[in-house]
């Protein structure tokens, strides 16, 4: 017949283990939930980071646009001083000198 002793040693024993289980699956529960906010917080930053990516090429297209349009520009720009130069050159010449 088993002591009464050890029936209450056993006892406290199993609530022991139910309590420390129970503990344990608390700090589980907090550790999962700090993973679960760290998460978003990560998921939010990746989305910040895609959308300053997207505006990123946007300005970069933009740029390139503006830039083949200056190249355009400058391109008429030095054909007109040329020619400016070589009608006053034409100018010069035909108005009899220096």
């Amino acid at each position: 017949m088993p002591n009464p002793e050890n029936l209450e040693r056993v006892a406290n024993l199993l609530e022991e283990i139910r309590d420390n289980q129970k503990r344990q699956l608390e700090r589980q529960a907090e550790a999962l939930a700090l993973q679960k906010e760290q998460f978003q917080l990560v998921l939010k930053q990746y989305e910040k980071a895609a959308t300053l990516q997207d505006r990123a090429e946007s300005v970069q297209a933009r740029l390139v646009g503006f830039a083949e349009k200056s190249r355009r520009f400058v391109k008429f720009a030095m054909i007109a001083v040329v020619a400016l130069l070589l009608y006053a050159g034409w100018l010069i010449v035909r108005s009899g000198g220096y």
